[in-house]
């Protein structure tokens, strides 16, 4: 991913830095690379992550200047990384350290360039900030830059961020560079160093437009409220906003970016013909070094009744490596029915239809959507209906919209009445209703008999009874005993009677920018979604989730819950780093290109968040009021590209509302768009936690009858599924007649066909697991999971044996125990030793491969000694490792013992007691 970062500023060929020349480095974050941003789509552990100046100092065409290295070292012991604490806790950014005039000048008299690296993050629960440490630089960063740019003739700015900052800074500093760096995964550092030193040129562009003020964006007067975000600017997000209201509020364009060559586009061939516009654009290298171009195509649609943008993203595509002086032809073919708008309100005549208007839609070619110029002309003599459908997901709470009016100078804002619901979703719920079906009582079939097409799935399902089915409903988690250990969940086969039936438990891990093990287990961490977007290379994107494909399969995951689709609508959304771009076909694409590779491996991801989770704060209680229209043109878009394109078979919903109905329960998204009008074939899923409601009541998360109706099959997650440990409403609901077993019979067979499609069913089957070979692992840092490993139970009074176990020096020994509730425990060891007093015996005790605590003994001379620790168990199943360390006088008392660990209650706090015999 080194050739992606985007490359905003390059006065006087700064970049790339020349081999031989001596670097002075400003800024901690050198020190402490952001590989992602917070929260469950950053939680990869990684055996190492490489810094920017752990790649730096490992390039021998350049030199650092050591001196300012060292006065940065001796600040940081004194000045230690803050970690925050607790979840989302983690600030936005480091302490930065101060300089000194002299401590410029003097580094810029032995050094013939600066770098200068500023980081941020934010991440889930946890939106950006308007302030200074966030979105803002602060004015210890701002000092920096004032004086390092005015001391060195050569300034590079290196931004380690998970989405777009304030760039206003440029034209105060004049930097001679700006290199948006993004998130580069664990190995970001020594992709931003090839990128730095030329042995690849930059070829990213951006997946955002960059505006002079956060006040520019036209969300920010609506984003981060409590109770409600109104869409107010329609459809006219990003580029669609200032390309058509605001081109002198631009500082840097959606699609731009620098390389280190220059290129000379041109279109050779545009025609239409037969409802396809063909499109060939050359594409000619007119520099010195090999690079990568990007070519868009947008269309400016005719105003008509409805209203458009200026300019929307049609297509793009981007050219392999082409040398100096050599060409590449890239070709495009778009159904003239991609440039049809949603008629919401009737307008036209056509209610719920996607139109053409009549007019002229001009169609642009270019590198940005800035520089895009016309290069063909499509007309629409008269109104075309391209697909008519059906109302759904529209508001309820008047509002208005924006619409463009034509002037002298181009256009102008102004409002509209938003159209509201005109139709009852219930009424339409209820006429729609699947067929309900009876319990037959056991026949003796398994899911291998409908597997094998031995048995409809229909008739393998009415044999389970109303318990059974309330109980596939609900997912297991986090860190089930049943899958995976420290993954997310465990869904469909997730009690014994279901076992029974042949159903399995398929496995689901926190992505996107990797596997999240909570165990400790290491993955690899990829760059974040914004990055990824700003390759527009959809070639790579399969390659790359390939890869995550077979890492998935090596771990027994059967879906990654990813990729995130959400719109940037508003750069100060804390989770902008796990989606792609402001753009919807952008987001689509890259989203059907992540998904196609992983299904060349036979697994999948989980589109999330499904939809219109573009605010992190108060996300649980967040009612997105949005117009139809948006909705389909804008904020579903993505998601209904990838459903069709890629096949699609798993979704996660959200945990806010959309027009006063939490998506978890949302009828009209779920399922009549969704799989009705898509032909989506697959599971649904609820957030974390997440609440549903029925339209008019209060969120809460036992309402399970609301998301069966609305055909959302699964609850994520509760501890104990076939215990109802959040006391549900599903049974309920099914004994007062407002749910039906036929609908709680229609996801139950959703998740089977998942299940059955998936590698979890191969298992299941005896099929051997495809033997997967990690190449260039750290073999030190690779933990093997025992997938088979029993979760014993440990119940006040209870015993289990570990005899036999090897506890030389040097050993480990796993083991898995299931607790009744997490919490603060007494670890207790009572062991003896024939050795005499000075003998040492280190015990580590880790907890989800992270040490949790250490029992240092000495010799007893053979009598019994006990060492208590205190330890906190995050969840009620732990996946426990004793290492019997260093000492050769251990091996040779320890591997003749045996041990018994027992537990007891004392006050209602459990403690575990070990001992050694």
């Amino acid at each position: 991913m080194n050739l992606q970062n985007a490359l905003l500023r390059n006065e006087n060929d700064t970049l790339p830095i020349k081999a031989g020349s001596t670097v002075s480095v400003f800024g901690r974050n050198q020190f402490a690379y952001y590989k992602s941003g917070t929260g469950s789509g950053g939680m990869v552990n990684v055996t190492h992550v490489t810094t920017p100046l752990d790649a730096l100092q490992r390039c021998d065409e350049i030199r650092l200047n050591g001196e300012l290295l060292q006065v940065y070292e001796a600040w940081l012991e004194e000045n230690p990384f803050d970690k925050g604490t607790g979840w989302a806790g983690e600030p936005w950014s480091q302490k930065e350290m101060p300089v000194s005039d002299e401590l410029v000048s003097q580094a810029a008299a032995k050094s013939d360039l600066a770098l200068i690296m500023i980081g941020r993050t934010a991440g889930e629960d946890r939106d950006n900030s308007a302030d200074p440490g966030s979105y803002l630089l602060t004015d210890t960063e701002r000092d920096m830059l004032h004086k390092v740019c005015r001391a060195f003739e050569k300034t590079v700015v290196v931004l380690n961020v998970g989405n777009i900052i304030d760039m206003q800074w440029v034209s105060e500093f004049h930097p001679s560079a700006v290199l948006y760096a993004w998130q580069g995964g664990m190995e970001g550092g020594d992709g931003l160093v090839d990128v730095l030193t030329g042995k690849v040129a930059p070829s990213g562009k951006l997946a955002d437009t960059i505006a002079q003020s956060i006040d520019d964006y036209p969300s920010t007067a609506n984003f981060g409220h409590e109770d409600k975000a109104v869409y107010q600017e329609d459809i006219y997000v990003g580029y669609r906003y200032f390309e058509t209201f605001a081109k002198d509020k631009v500082l840097y364009p959606f699609g731009f970016g620098l390389s280190y060559t220059t290129f000379q586009t041109e279109v050779v061939a545009a025609s239409e013909s037969d409802g396809l516009i063909e499109i060939s654009v050359k594409v000619t290298n007119t520099g010195s070094v090999p690079g990568k171009e990007v070519v868009q195509i947008y269309v400016e649609k005719p105003q008509g009744l409805l209203g458009s943008p200026a300019r929307s993203l049609i297509a793009f595509a981007k050219t392999s490596t082409i040398e100096a002086g050599e060409s590449e032809v890239l070709t495009y073919s778009i159904p003239v029915g991609d440039l049809a708008c949603y008629d919401d309100g009737g307008v036209t005549g056509n209610k719920s239809c996607y139109v053409l208007e009549s007019g002229t839609y001009r169609i642009y070619a270019g590198t940005d959507v800035r520089s895009a110029t016309p290069c063909f002309e499509c007309h629409v003599d008269a109104l075309r209906v391209i697909s008519r459908l059906s109302e759904n997901m529209a508001p309820v709470t008047a509002f208005t919209r924006m619409k463009p009016v034509s002037s002298e100078t181009g256009y102008t804002v102004t409002y509209e009445e938003v159209p509201l619901r005109t139709v009852s979703s219930e009424a339409r719920r209820l006429a729609e209703r699947p067929e309900n079906r009876e319990y037959t009582g056991d026949k003796g079939y398994t899911l291998a008999d409908v597997y094998h097409q031995k048995v409809s799935l229909d008739a393998f399902l009415d044999q389970l009874t109303d318990d059974d089915l309330a109980c596939m409903v609900r997912g297991e988690g986090m860190n089930s005993p049943k899958v995976t250990p420290g993954t997310a969940g465990a869904f469909g086969g997730v009690s014994d009677r279901l076992n029974a039936f042949g159903i399995p438990a398929a496995c689901c891990s926190d992505g996107p920018s990797g596997i999240r093990m909570d165990c400790g287990t290491t993955a690899f961490s990829m760059p974040n979604g914004t990055l990824l977007a700003c390759t527009f290379n959809l070639t790579l994107m399969e390659d790359l989730y390939e890869m995550t494909g077979m890492e998935l399969r090596k771990n027994r995951i059967d879906t990654l819950l990813g990729p995130g689709m959400n719109i940037h609508r508003n750069p100060l959304n804390g989770r902008n780093f796990e989606y792609f771009s402001e753009d919807p076909l952008l987001t689509g694409k890259m989203a059907a290109a992540q998904l196609k590779g992983m299904h060349r491996v036979g697994v999948t991801g989980t589109l999330k968040h499904f939809c219109a989770n573009n605010q992190e704060f108060h996300r649980h209680d967040l009612n997105s009021i949005v117009s139809e229209r948006a909705l389909r043109e804008i904020y579903l878009k993505g998601f209904e590209i990838a459903v069709k394109e890629a096949g699609v078979y798993a979704i996660m919903t959200t945990y806010g509302a959309v027009n006063g109905v939490w998506t978890a329960g949302l009828y009209d998204q779920n399922t009549r768009i969704l799989r009705d009008e898509w032909g989506f074939q697959g599971v649904v899923m609820t957030d974390w936690w997440a609440k549903i409601n029925d339209e008019g009541g209060a969120p809460s998360r036992n309402n399970t009858a609301a998301m069966i109706r609305a055909q959302n099959d699964l609850y994520m997650v509760v501890e104990q599924p076939d215990a109802n440990p959040m006391d549900d409403n599903t049974l309920s609901s099914l004994a007062d007649g407002s749910l039906t077993r036929g609908e709680l019979l229609r996801c139950a067979a959703n998740i089977c066909r998942f299940i059955m499609r998936s590698p979890v069913m191969e298992r299941a089957l005896g099929v051997a697991e495809r033997s997967v070979e990690v190449v260039g692992l750290d073999e030190v840092n690779d933990e093997e999971l025992d997938f088979d490993l029993p979760y014993q139970p440990i119940v006040d009074g209870g015993q289990i044996s570990l005899e036999n176990i090897d506890t030389s020096a040097g050993s480990s020994h796993v083991f898995a125990v299931a607790l009744e509730e997490p919490g603060k425990y007494e670890v207790t060891i009572t062991a003896r030793s024939s050795a005499g007093e000075l003998a040492q015996m280190p015990v580590t005790l880790l907890q989800n491969n992270v040490p949790s605590t250490m029992f240092t003994f000495n010799g007893t001379d053979g009598q019994w000694v006990s060492l208590t620790r205190e330890v906190f168990f995050f969840n009620k199943h732990a996946y426990l490792k004793l290492f019997f360390g260093l000492s050769v006088l251990q091996n040779s008392i320890f591997h003749r013992f045996s041990h018994i660990y027992s537990v007891r209650t004392i006050n209602g706090t459990l403690y575990i007691v070990s001992n050694a015999l």
